[in-house]
């Protein structure tokens, strides 16, 4: 076992327990020191372990569970869900059981407990690479499945789910004129770019020269259906990460990207200095945003709970508070939007949610409330797009389960708005 091997194991456990025990979702967990400190390597093996043990935690869990009289403290059995995993993978036993024992060693607390570790794990060693592929596909927390199967049926939602256990493949947005894309990139029906086994990033052609930007290919629906016009002024609120802001300047708007988060807005510059694409940048606060546009972009907050393949950790750090005030906020936010849309503008108002309260319900009760709104639902034909996909209420509805034989889409919500004249 190296110290390499040991350093990343140590720190995928670190991530499963803020996960699981602290309630953090990943992309805070990994700005943690412990995992600031890892090689680049490491870090990204220990964010792989991690995601690939919280998508298969509920066959981990239920592989364990005969080989436990009680329930062991979190730490511990995380240490046993990762190693689980590991070897329903095929990793060689000797190297998990000696690294997940060396780690439970590590800890004053559990120490005791190391030689359970090497027991159960024992056991995994002969059960798990046998059983793992026999068993159901896992299923989300009840606080979600309930009212997913609800709004799509149970059919849809074990759809889901599979194609949440499938986990990823990597998207990417190629801006107009790029000369260097990655050789082995399958060009999606709506224009994206998707790579399978993508490697490092920052290794692939283009990434150097701003060809391209990372973005699942529903997140790149909303600025094409927008469909931004040369010179036109454009405002995008809650802009980070920036690939919306991108695809709106790359295409000639006079984009204006608001975001509440200096460090996320961070992330937006990062994104324009390597793309060399410009938009006027705001950290504030959308409510603060005054002016009139002939076009505005609102990705809303919401549940992320259509990013559950990307973001396996979202459903158990979670668990299902808060989402009444994010709806409120969205009804909120959609409102003071349309102030700032010109007579004959439009708004893109869209979420990364599987939850029709904060999609399909919100424009549904907007066009109920503005008499100057419509939905214009010739703008959600674009290529790639099924028919099917297109709500009652004029909007579009992604799911990601959709592209099943492709490696699925984001689910996402979408509506173009227009205001009359």
């Amino acid at each position: 076992m190296t110290k390499s091997g040991l350093a990343a194991r140590e720190g995928a456990a670190f991530l499963l327990n803020q996960v699981l025990d602290e309630r953090q979702l990943l992309t805070a967990a990994l700005n943690a020191p412990v995992i600031a400190r890892l090689d680049p390597a490491d870090r990204a093996r220990a964010q792989r372990l991690a995601t690939d043990t919280l998508r298969g935690l509920e066959r981990a869990d239920r592989l364990l569970e005969p080989h436990l009289r009680k329930a062991p403290p979190v730490p511990i059995l995380n240490l046993l869900r990762l190693g689980t995993m590991e070897l329903a993978h095929g990793e060689a036993a000797h190297g998990v059981v000696d690294a997940m024992v060396e780690l439970a060693s590590r800890s004053q607390r559990h120490v005791r407990l190391k030689g359970l570790v090497n027991a159960v794990l024992r056991k995994m060693a002969e059960d798990a690479p046998e059983a793992w592929p026999k068993m159901r596909v896992p299923r989300l927390p009840e606080w979600l499945r309930g009212p997913l199967i609800e709004a799509w049926g149970a059919e849809a939602v074990k759809a889901m789910e599979q194609a949440h256990f499938a986990g990823a493949p990597l998207d990417l947005t190629v801006k107009p004129g790029a000369t260097q894309v990655p050789e082995s990139a399958e060009t999606l029906p709506t224009g994206s770019l998707r790579l399978t086994d993508p490697g490092q990033v920052s290794a692939l052609a283009g990434y150097d020269s701003g060809d391209w930007w990372v973005q699942d290919a529903a997140a790149a629906l909303p600025a094409k259906i927008l469909a931004p016009v040369a010179g036109e002024n454009i405002l995008d609120l809650c802009a980070a990460p920036g690939g919306k802001t991108l695809q709106l300047v790359a295409e000639g708007a006079t984009v204006t990207a608001v975001d509440l988060s200096e460090h996320r807005m961070a992330t937006v510059r990062a994104n324009m200095d390597r793309t060399k694409l410009n938009a006027g940048t705001v950290v504030g606060d959308a409510f603060n945003q005054t002016g009139q546009y002939d076009a505005v972009l609102l990705d809303a907050p919401c549940s992320a709970t259509g990013t559950i393949r990307r973001h396996p950790d979202l459903p158990h750090a979670r668990d299902g508070s808060g989402i009444a005030e994010l709806i409120d906020l969205q009804t909120r936010m959609l409102a003071h939007a349309w102030t700032l849309v010109k007579p004959g503008g439009r708004l893109v108002y869209c979420t990364c949610s599987l939850i029709p309260d904060e999609g399909e319900v919100q424009v549904e009760e907007a066009l109920a409330l503005y008499p100057d709104m419509s939905a214009d639902t010739d703008a959600l034909t674009l290529p790639g797009i099924d028919p099917e996909w297109v709500t009652e209420e004029g909007g579009l509805r992604l799911r990601p389960d959709y592209w099943a034989d492709r490696g699925g889409m984001d689910g996402f919500y979408i509506a173009c708005l227009r205001k009359a004249v």
